[in-house]
């Protein structure tokens, strides 16, 4: 038999032999790879003792690379973990894992961390307060107790009021993160301080089919600590919100829906006026600027013009009162419910019967009669 032929052979027998789920090293590996797998595993059995105020289930390390550099060794890896009680589905972290030759000739971790380009996790941050609420469970980082407390305690109300706003099956549960600073809130975000500045919270999570995502509610501690009572508990039911209505929401899901049907469901149990509501908005009306169109998506991007994205946020909430209130709260459901799953004028036309024009057209006499 040919060299090359006999070649291919023995390593086609190597493979059924040992196959690569148990362990054999893959063609081009280097020979230490599989000790730096184990050693990972191995230290990964179980989540470390300094998080063991933290509900975690499902915790692994998926390692997806291995570098050797002399005694030391970096292994890239995707953290899969679950929040008891609080996620339906795993919630993914990417990680380099650091290594050093032990004594005996093998592998021991001596640091992780975020991997290169991706962002800390919230106990990276220092060490993680645990507070369960009755709906919530609040992780903070440099907060104190009581502040975290009280956030629990407006997450456990907010819950209800997203459910009552939203009648269908979702979790019922949230989990809010507090960091100790806009920089510390930016930082798990991926983003810069500059895009949250002023915000009072936000909410991560993807949308579209599949399972439900760990939706985490964010904290803007500087933005926060500004509100008002009553603006608190805006704020995190607007955000709670977003977290129920994951599942319907989707790319063709118009923003104005998103945002307005969040902030409906905030306002709904308040006797804010809309002017008292929307006062960016309310100015803007009245010095003749009555907008021409529901607002765009690209007109919720953080960071711009403040002035300009409250006046979307207050028409996009208008425009659902409007819905709400001439269509009915079950018609609002429904059409978020169907513009997740079609374009909008088909949602409108087939819910409401109507078209974006008419609908407009209403919006804008609402304007000038709530805000003129």
């Amino acid at each position: 038999m040919p060299p090359a032929r006999r070649a291919v052979r023995l390593l086609v027998l190597a493979l059924l032999l040992c196959g690569l789920p148990a362990g054999c090293a893959a063609p081009g590996a280097r020979p230490a790879d599989p000790a730096v797998r184990k050693a990972v595993a191995d230290w990964a059995a179980a989540p470390p003792a300094r998080l063991a105020g933290i509900p975690l289930e499902g915790w692994s390390y998926e390692v997806t690379s291995v570098r050797r550099d002399g005694v030391r060794a970096f292994a890239r890896a995707a953290l899969h973990y679950r929040l008891a009680g609080y996620d339906t589905a795993a919630a993914d972290a990417r990680r380099e894992v650091e290594l050093a030759r032990d004594g005996a000739g093998g592998w021991r971790v001596t640091a992780d961390r975020p991997a290169p380009g991706a962002p800390p996790l919230l106990w990276d941050q220092g060490a993680v307060t645990a507070v369960r609420g009755a709906h919530a469970l609040v992780l903070g980082v440099g907060q104190p107790a009581r502040t975290l407390s009280a956030i629990a305690e407006r997450a456990d109300r907010a819950v209800p009021a997203a459910s009552a706003a939203w009648p269908r099956p979702w979790a019922g549960r949230a989990v809010v993160l507090v960091p100790a600073t806009l920089d510390a809130m930016a930082a798990l975000l991926g983003q810069p301080a500059d895009a949250y500045r002023g915000m009072g919270a936000v909410t991560t999570g993807r949308v579209g089919a599949g399972p439900a995502p760990a939706d985490r509610v964010v904290i803007n501690p500087e933005g926060y600590a500004g509100l008002s009572e009553a603006g608190r508990d805006i704020v995190l039911t607007h955000e709670v919100t977003h977290v129920a209505t994951r599942a319907a929401t989707s790319a063709t899901t118009p923003l104005w829906l998103s945002e307005g049907f969040a902030d409906w469901a905030a306002y709904r149990a308040t006797d804010r006026t809309p002017a008292e509501a929307a006062p960016e908005l309310a100015r803007a009306v009245r010095r003749g600027e009555l907008p021409g169109a529901l607002p765009a998506d690209g007109d919720f991007a953080f960071g711009g013009d403040p002035e300009a994205l409250a006046r979307s946020y207050g028409g996009a909430w208008l425009a659902c009162r409007l819905i709400a209130a001439k269509w009915g709260d079950a018609a609002l459901v429904r059409l978020y419910e169907r513009a997740g799953r079609a374009p909008l004028p088909a949602a409108l036309e087939e819910v409401l019967g109507t078209d974006e024009g008419a609908l407009v057209g209403l919006w804008r006499g609402a304007l000038r009669e709530q805000l003129g």
